[in-house]
């Protein structure tokens, strides 16, 4: 009983508390196998590190930061916790926000106003979050994605990815935020659908961010 109230009284004060908003890759779309990237960093991290994480996915599939801007403060309140070591806010967001609806660059949001919304998620962050992470898009297969099979009136280009990536690195690098790269980190046949990674991809994202998040 007496190490069990010591590691209780050590995990609420040394608590690395990771809150991960996102899309449906967050979510964990597509990984039939360990349900998402998120699902196998917080099996791995909560049951096999030294130190004491927490680790809550807030992904909803088909956001994009209008959406995330909504739930934002809300749900970060509700997870924030005063007494622990830290508490960090990963963005794994954006990839929504360059669909293309109906013709080629018609996006869902317009480049200027996602920069305007991330910046505005960075600022709400502060009131939360000890330290922020960006994690950047993964690539399209067009092949598969123009357009997209499920609803015809909407596309994924793999530059119009590539450029709203480019300013979630810039946003992330100007206000000193750790950034992620992850456009060639799934390759396009570990997409079936050309949009979701499989368990393949998400094993790859999960690994890589688990070697940059377990350096904060």
């Amino acid at each position: 009983m007496g190490k069990f109230i010591i590691n209780l009284h050590l995990k609420l004060f040394m608590e690395k508390r990771v809150v991960i908003f996102g899309d449906s890759i967050t979510w964990g779309a597509n990984d039939y196998e360990k349900g998402g990237w998120v699902s196998r960093l917080r099996s791995d991290l909560e049951n096999n590190s030294e130190d004491y994480y927490s680790i809550y996915n807030c992904g909803i599939s088909g956001d994009n930061t209008e959406d995330l801007l909504f739930r934002f403060e809300v749900e970060s309140a509700s997870r924030h916790r005063e007494k622990a070591d830290q508490n960090i806010v990963v963005f794994a967001i954006g990839i929504n926000d360059s669909q293309n609806i109906e013709q080629k660059g018609n996006f869902a949001v317009k480049l200027k106003q996602f920069e305007t919304n991330l910046k505005k998620l960075l600022e709400l962050s502060k009131k939360y979050y000890d330290k922020i992470v960006f994690i950047g898009l993964t690539n399209v297969d067009e092949n598969k994605t123009v357009p997209l099979p499920w609803s015809k009136d909407k596309s994924y280009y793999s530059s119009d990815v590539k450029m709203y990536d480019k300013i979630i690195e810039k946003i992330a690098k100007q206000n000193n935020c750790k950034y992620i790269e992850m456009f060639d980190v799934v390759s396009l046949n570990e997409m079936k659908d050309g949009l979701h990674p499989d368990k393949e991809g998400h094993k790859k994202m999960y690994l890589k961010i688990k070697k940059e998040i377990t350096k904060i």
